[in-house]
């Protein structure tokens, strides 16, 4: 609280650029997302809901898909609808507070997704490579304390990285080249010493992503040693298709994250970095759970089981209405 007391910036605005340069396109756009953010909320809450009514769900792996889709719908939700909003009105202005509070919410999401599907990874690691001992391994403790982890250093480092942009001030011209509070585009207004913020950001990123990918590679390694070495073909084809969504999912988001870290910075990036970053925080959401879903059996038949209980409850609704 002192800190934005002493923060004389905390009554300035910043307008989000977003991508106003195409106005005939804002409409199109607008529906566009629209139907994006609608498809990623139904199918992170449905998930969800699936996952806790029912029972041959109620797995580890389960158990962490659905952080994940929780993880997916928070995300989506902290970026989503301002950008929605900078599409269809004039004023494109967010206050300095507002950011903040954006990219608080969004780094602490965005950190939990990359710590989470590496927690996944494990989970898929003590599956195939420890069958026998994997409900022993993964007990409700173990699950907990490393769902508990990914959130907490999410806000760990959120926090870390917000209290050195309260420390900035904000002078001039705050226009934001982007349609979302990210911690580069925050900097890149600040007519102060940004220094130790940006290199406090890049350590915090990169050891998210090094240490990661570290976790995932090493995991994925001995599955696939382990799987290489099965006696039977079907064995194989079981253990590759327990491990498909996931490697799915990890491929687009750490793809996505390593692009965006490649290009290079200069004015004519820009596009490139918005769509990027578009594609990181808006489409990666609504994409998980359609990747657990069209590729998971377990997950098709609890929802070929959940719509025909609900046929038949209606069938009997009605019928006892005609009596």
């Amino acid at each position: 609280m002192l800190l934005l007391e002493g923060n004389h910036s905390t009554g300035a605005t910043f307008t989000l650029l977003g991508f106003s340069e195409y106005p005939d396109l804002q409409i199109p756009l607008f529906l566009l997302f629209l139907t994006v953010y609608t498809i990623t909320v139904v199918g992170n809450l449905g998930m969800i809901m699936i996952i806790r009514v029912s029972p041959q769900l109620h797995t580890p792996m389960y158990f962490f898909l659905s952080h994940l889709s929780f993880v997916d719908f928070c995300y989506s939700t902290t970026v989503t609808p301002k950008l929605l909003e900078n599409l269809v009105v004039e004023d494109r202005t967010i206050s300095f507070i507002g950011c903040i509070v954006q990219f608080l919410l969004a780094c602490i999401f965005a950190v939990s997704e990359t710590f989470m599907l590496a927690v996944m990874a494990y989970d898929r690691f003590v599956a195939v490579c420890n069958p026998l001992l994997y409900k022993a391994v993964m007990s409700q403790k173990l699950c907990a304390s490393l769902v508990a982890g990914p959130y907490t250093w999410g806000v760990v480092s959120s926090l870390t990285l917000t209290y050195f942009l309260l420390t900035l001030s904000f002078c001039g011209s705050n226009i934001i080249n982007n349609f979302v509070c990210e911690h580069s585009v925050i900097v890149s207004v600040s007519c102060s010493d940004t220094y130790i913020s940006q290199v406090l950001c890049f350590a915090i990123a990169m050891f998210n992503e090094v240490s990661s990918l570290v976790i995932i590679l090493t995991t994925y390694i001995f599955i696939f040693v382990t799987v290489i070495k099965m006696p039977s073909a079907g064995g194989r084809q079981k253990a590759f298709s327990t491990c498909a969504s996931h490697l799915t999912a990890i491929t687009i988001f750490h793809g996505t994250v390593l692009f965006l870290y490649c290009v290079p910075n200069s004015k004519n990036s820009w596009l490139i970095i918005k769509v990027g970053s578009l594609f990181y925080t808006v489409v990666i959401p609504m994409l998980n759970p359609l990747i657990y879903s069209l590729r998971n059996k377990d997950v098709k038949e609890s929802v070929r089981k959940l719509i025909n209980h609900s046929m038949q409850f209606c069938q009997r609704c009605g019928f006892s209405k005609e009596i």
